[in-house]
């Protein structure tokens, strides 16, 4: 998924590396960050700089990297009070066991927990350890008590660690932290805790077991939809036939075929978005955990088969079985959109048109039609073809219809979101 360049543009963010094998991780982690348009600061730890030099984070963020040798109180700005509150957020990854349990007890023995401890706003952790480490008790003990202590943690994978074991412990790819740290710069009130479903790509409706009917639909506009959501704080649960590769891993996906098996899981996600969700203790308020309850919303941006194979097989059909020609009888699929039950929950729906001259009244039909909130209006034209990064969408409601600037689709998706919470 193509990341816009100005994602994070105007944002500071405070990086904070201490002394893991996985540091030279955190230069992929920066180099992202600066492509989405952030300014960063980077503190090291003593032990981070034994695993890679400063100069190599220099390079890449143009600014001096603060370390236990050179802060300055001569009126430069140049120490962790001033780059502390400076910055947006601070994000430290890696995380080593011995900087965790630090940070869980107050401890301020370094630059980076001194910056820890001056920064108020949110932390983010990427842990990195050896697998008997990272579950040590006290550990998972200071894991917990930092969770509810202002800090969100990134959660470590299970795979061949740098001691040549195979384990959890090793910290999550830098697209992974990315995603983390723009959800924390970017989410806002309406959409936080909102729980949001998206439907995306062709569904796969069988003749026998090897051949199916489909379309061109790619699904990228879903995971981008699905994407902004996340970025803007919702709970966001993805039904879809195909996905983009580096989708946040806390988006709940359901990888689905036929349009019978998206109206099954899709009536259930809907069931379940209108019971709300639990609120997180936490340390920094005194409010008690209690449910939050939001209308959810319904974005329905797949492509569902308009006509279904009549007579789906079991196995191979053998073509010496069917002979010279093959006719295949065809009936009428239900209407996945119109028979859900769409009682407290906002709808918008996607409309893909091929003649610019009627696609927008029926577009504004399909608003009575099917009864939803809004429509998503794409024109498929060269300019604007099936399975491409970028996007040209109109949305329309009762009240209004807006051309959105095109753009690439993570872009678009979130230009929609910006009009869909005035539903």
């Amino acid at each position: 998924m193509l990341i816009p360049q100005n994602l994070l543009e105007g944002k500071k963010i405070l990086l904070g590396v201490t002394g893991s094998i996985a540091a030279y991780k955190s230069l992929e982690l920066l180099r992202l960050y600066i492509k989405a348009g952030a300014t960063v600061h980077v503190v090291m730890t003593p032990s981070a700089k034994k695993f890679i030099g400063p100069l190599s984070f220099e390079a890449l963020s143009r600014n001096k990297v603060l370390d236990d040798t050179n802060e300055s109180w001569a009126g430069d700005d140049f120490n962790h009070i001033k780059l502390s509150q400076g910055s947006d957020i601070m994000v430290i990854a890696p995380a080593t066991a011995n900087t965790i349990a630090k940070l869980a007890n107050g401890i301020a023995d370094t630059i980076l927990t001194q910056c820890a401890l001056a920064f108020s706003g949110v932390k983010l952790l990427a842990p990195a350890a050896n697998t008997h480490m990272i579950q040590n008790p006290m550990i998972q003990a200071s894991l917990k008590m930092l969770a509810i202590a202002n800090y969100d943690v990134v959660s470590t994978q299970t795979k061949e660690l740098a001691c040549e074991t195979t384990g959890d412990g090793a910290m999550a790819e830098p697209i992974e932290i990315f995603w983390n740290t723009a959800r924390i710069l970017l989410k806002n009130d309406f959409w936080s805790d909102r729980r949001c479903i998206v439907t995306g790509g062709g569904t796969i409706e069988k003749f026998d077991d090897v051949r199916y009917i489909s379309n061109f639909s790619s699904g990228k506009m879903a995971s981008a939809l699905a994407t902004a959501l996340y970025l803007r704080g919702a709970d966001v649960n993805l039904i879809a036939t195909r996905f983009e590769n580096d989708l946040p891993n806390t988006i709940h996906t359901i990888d689905v075929e036929s349009s019978q098996e998206m109206g099954e899981y899709l009536t259930d996600s809907i069931r379940i978005a209108k019971k709300g969700k639990l609120s997180k203790p936490s340390l920094i308020h005194d409010e008690p955990i209690g449910l939050i309850q939001k209308e959810p919303f319904l974005f329905m941006a797949a492509a569902v088969s308009d006509y279904i194979p009549a007579h789906p097989q079991s196995g191979k059909l053998k073509k010496e079985m069917l002979g010279e020609s093959w006719t295949i009888e065809m009936k009428q699929n239900s209407d996945l959109l119109s028979s859900i039950n769409k009682e407290g929950i906002k709808t918008v729906a996607f409309k893909a048109e091929t003649d610019p001259i009627t696609a927008t009244q029926n577009a504004k039909n399909l608003l009575a039609t099917k009864k939803v909130d809004a429509v998503c209006l794409n024109i498929i034209n060269d300019q604007n073809p099936f399975g491409s990064d970028t996007n040209q969408i109109d949305f329309i409601s009762p009240y209004s219809s807006v051309a959105l600037s095109k753009g690439n689709k993570l872009t678009v998706a979130l230009q929609i979101l910006n009009h869909a919470y005035v539903l």
